[in-house]
């Protein structure tokens, strides 16, 4: 007897084929899904794979907000802010060991971590934050860097200041640096470190990328200030970005592609800080806004940023430089040596895949030949942003071992 197939066996085929074009989907959106997030990596970098993922989750950020800016919808770094504030932000709460409240600094909006107990006085440290000069709500806080402050207070027993500074595109330079100036010189003040208990000779600014560059510049302003009474004992920077001249050093060349700060993200950045055109950012990745033709530079400004002479060869490797450098006022390499000499003790973190490891690098020289002595911290497995990123999940080993002794240094340098 021949069995024919009855309803149930055809639905049975028709439940086993929808299985089959699951599974097919399903390996096919994964391996989109995997094509998307691999990015080659160089052998060294510390746990690419954590790297990969943090990358694949800010390049889409990226260009969801290049699209929205293509549309007109609004400006990139709205959109940025506005997937910022639903990861990152956090309000301001007090714990046990920290007291959190948000104050203004020289009329700029501040959160203060304060540690309770401990010794009085206690040491201080006003820190800015990075992101360009343009990413980090201008109302609200990010995530990372309430629990930096958090752990640098009560690790340091300090009261740690974090400022909020305007943001591009909004506020261009100098607002960003009058702010940074403005919120110091109110943290040096006494009232300020009578309200809070704080040692005047016991104070470090300190910032990471974009805030690196705002807490130099303060360095070097206060540091050549004879009316103040109060100075900074110590500056600590954090991968800082000090320079739009030269775009060619060999750490822009060796990580140009390397996340999570890609060179063409970092002309965009200096571009929108300087209030510039868009437009520029070819000129800028060509080094043609800085060429030997400019009669506005001179030898000695470039000879500032002579990273043949400045880098020490194991860094120069083959590469070879590109003619270039460019007048840009809020770029702390450039400063007089009698101007550097002047400055704190420093502190330099620079990570071997970071775009601006050159930019730290050499301000390093530069202080030491100024005569400031500088404790340069290199991490070979280390990229942008790795210490601020340490309380992410998927952050890897090399954020915890950078934070670690950062926090270590000023314990010991305070």
């Amino acid at each position: 007897m021949i069995s024919v197939p009855g309803r149930n066996s055809a639905g049975g085929l028709n439940s086993l084929m929808s299985s089959i074009l699951l599974r097919v989907a399903g390996a096919v959106l994964l391996s989109a899904a995997a094509y998307y997030v691999y990015l080659p990596l160089p052998s060294g970098v510390s746990e690419p794979w954590k790297l990969m993922l943090l990358d694949a989750l800010f390049r889409s950020f990226m260009q969801a907000s290049d699209v929205a800016h293509a549309l007109g919808v609004c400006h990139r770094v709205h959109l940025l802010n506005r997937v910022v504030s639903w990861v990152e932000v956090v309000e301001a709460r007090s714990s046990a060991a920290v007291n959190v409240t948000d104050r203004s600094l020289g009329g700029v909006p501040t959160r203060v971590f304060q540690p309770n107990g401990g010794s009085t006085p206690k040491r201080g440290v006003i820190y800015f934050h990075g992101g360009g000069w343009a990413l980090g709500s201008g109302r609200e806080w990010m995530r990372s860097y309430d629990l930096l402050c958090r752990k640098m207070a009560e690790d340091l027993d300090a009261v740690i200041m974090s400022v909020d500074y305007r943001l591009a595109p909004e506020a261009v330079f100098p607002d960003q640096y009058h702010d940074a100036l403005a919120a110091s010189r109110s943290f040096l003040s006494p009232q300020v470190l009578q309200r809070y208990s704080i040692d005047p000779d016991r104070l470090c600014v300190s910032g990471d990328s974009a805030g690196g560059n705002l807490a130099a510049a303060v360095a070097q302003k206060f540091g050549s200030d004879d009316t103040l009474k109060v100075k900074f004992k110590a500056q600590a920077l954090i991968y800082p970005v000090l320079q739009a001249l030269d775009f060619h050093t060999p750490s822009y060349q060796q990580n140009q592609a390397v996340p999570i700060l890609y060179r063409p993200i970092m002309a965009r950045f200096w571009l929108q800080y300087l209030g510039a055109d868009s437009s520029l950012e070819p000129l800028l990745l060509a080094n043609n806004h800085s060429s030997l033709d400019q009669p506005g530079i001179s030898a000695a400004a470039r000879s500032r940023l002579d990273w043949t002479n400045l880098l020490p060869a194991e860094r120069r490797k083959h590469f070879r430089p590109v003619p270039g450098l460019t007048d840009v006022r809020a770029a702390p390499l450039l400063a007089e040596p009698g101007v550097l000499g002047r400055t704190p003790k420093a502190y330099v973190m620079t990570c071997e895949f970071d775009v601006l490891r050159d930019d730290g690098l050499m301000y390093g020289r530069r202080l030491q030949d100024a005569g400031v002595t500088v404790t340069s911290d290199h991490y070979e497995d280390g990229f942008h942003g790795c210490m601020v990123f340490a309380y992410l999940p998927m952050m890897s080993g090399v954020g915890w071992r950078s934070m670690n002794n950062y926090i270590c240094w000023l314990d010991q340098n305070l």
